[in-house]
């Protein structure tokens, strides 16, 4: 009985730790909707951040820098470019371009 105890305690503590593992590794996920690509603005593209991170607390990206649509988590785009976004606490999401439809990006 006293192993037992012992190997729970053990078990109890790995998952644990490989909990905290994943939850540093969180990545934050970039939807599109309409969600085909490529994503044009004719389309009325919106992008809607989501993860684990604090909701409100969403930064965007456009072409690598940091971009004025701060603590929304969603939003209509209106410039073509590549977007980002990152909620505290998760990594930055993958990478969306999105075309202006005129031939270019």
């Amino acid at each position: 009985m006293a192993g037992d105890s012992r190997m729970a305690g053990k078990v109890a503590l790995l998952l644990w730790a490989q909990t905290l593992g994943l939850a540093g590794a969180q990545t934050t996920q970039l939807l599109v909707e309409p969600p085909w690509r490529p994503a044009v603005l004719w389309d009325q593209v919106t992008l809607t951040c989501q993860g684990s991170g604090t909701t409100g607390s969403t930064t965007w990206y456009k072409d690598g820098q940091r971009w004025g649509q701060e603590g929304l988590d969603h939003f209509t785009v209106t410039e073509s470019g590549i977007y980002m976004c990152e909620r505290r606490g998760t990594r930055h999401s993958p990478p969306v371009s999105v075309l202006d439809g005129e031939g270019g990006s």
